[in-house]
């Protein structure tokens, strides 16, 4: 039904810029979606701000209780989160179509202006500001639009700049008590992936090192039993249970929305310009070392198991708290070249709220910063 929804929405857009395919160009409706992308997130982090302090100045004056409080929190963040990946979807749907339109030739820039720059696009990152003084460079990787290389090189050069990020790699838990390699999940099998938009701010006016990175993502943490086992909710606890039946699958899933903070060291090197009269602050173009933490709420668990009976596959998903942490908080940190990084996490608070024992989710993997 998602699927039909976000088809029919698409069409209508088609549709739309075709209508005025003759008052803005090809360059000026792709800028326009990617600054509703960013707006997009940046509208629904401030609100999600507000509701939030509107609920703590509820309780500070006694109208709501503490524990209805934590359940309108989790409630607000669940549809803020939803809110961000149903209209990120559309209008990345948007962008692609329109590119689509570009490249079958539906869509044509008009002006002499145009006929002499040209469009390129591409996917990841492109660190030459050399793209042409009238050309236009449409990044799908960061989600960016630059009018010709005196616009790129004096965005990318702003002491705040914005980046889109893209992680995954393997997950699992670390049992007090126990070693990795007894871990109770399979070690290929469980993984993590993360999106989200951050901020990098240089924090000295003259100086490129430290950075303050700080934004809005979305955590997936899966998590494969080994044996043949699955999660089963017995009141306070949470047991890893055997099952009876054969499974092809099981797969426990853990849904977060967060806020990472790091301190970031950047060596990538100043710049000049051409004549030399002005001096150009990069980042993401060289050695950059990440080091901080986050904090966030869960927006939803659920467990998916896959089996036969009688001859027929079954797919069942079941969906409830399983008595997992309803907050989350850990530290994180990356070492990488460029948008490119090795990537570690490590919840300080463990993932079950009462279990005897302590299981706290740790990931490693590849981030991404499509700068």
């Amino acid at each position: 039904m998602q699927k039909i929804i976000l088809y029919t929405i698409v069409m209508v857009f088609s549709l739309l810029t075709k209508a005025v395919a003759q008052e803005k160009t090809f360059e000026q409706q792709a800028k326009e979606i990617a600054n509703n992308i960013e707006m997009i997130t940046t509208e629904e982090k401030n609100a999600l701000k507000k509701e939030v302090e509107a609920v703590d100045l509820q309780v500070k004056e006694g109208k709501i209780t503490a524990d209805n409080a934590k359940e309108l929190k989790l409630k607000i963040a669940e549809e803020r989160a939803k809110n961000i990946e149903t209209k990120v979807a559309i209008e990345e749907a948007k962008l692609a179509q329109l590119v689509q339109d570009k490249v079958d030739g539906k869509i044509t820039d008009s002006g002499e202006e145009s006929k002499r720059g040209g469009t390129t696009i591409i996917l990841g990152g492109n660190n030459n500001d050399s793209i042409g003084k009238h050309k236009t460079e449409i990044n799908l990787g960061s989600m960016k639009i630059y009018n010709g290389e005196k616009d790129k090189a004096e965005r990318r050069s702003k002491r705040t700049t914005s980046q889109f990020v893209f992680a995954f790699g393997l997950n699992n838990v670390i049992t007090d008590g126990e070693n990795l390699e007894d871990s109770d999940y399979r070690v290929w099998g469980s993984h993590f992936y993360e999106w989200g938009v951050t901020y990098n701010s240089r924090i000295f006016k003259s100086n490129n090192l430290l950075h303050a990175k700080y934004g809005l993502s979305l955590m997936y943490n899966n998590l494969r039993p080994t044996d043949n086992r699955y999660f089963v909710k017995n009141g306070d606890q949470t047991d890893l249970v055997t099952s009876t039946i054969k499974l092809d699958d099981s797969r426990f899933r853990n849904v977060y929305l967060t806020a990472p903070l790091h301190l970031e060291f950047d060596f990538t090197p100043k710049k000049l310009s051409k004549d030399g009269t002005k001096t150009y602050f990069r980042t993401h173009e060289s050695v950059r070392l990440g080091i901080g933490g986050y904090g966030g709420v869960r927006i939803k668990s659920k467990q998916i198991l896959k089996y036969e009976a009688d001859d027929i596959k079954v797919k069942e998903k079941q969906k409830g708290d399983f008595n997992v942490s309803d907050f989350t908080y850990g530290l994180s940190a990356y070492l990488g070249y460029g948008q490119t990084s090795l990537y570690v996490k490590y919840d300080l608070n463990p993932m079950f709220k009462n279990n005897n024992i302590d299981q706290n989710n740790v990931s490693l993997g590849l981030r991404f910063d499509f700068n």
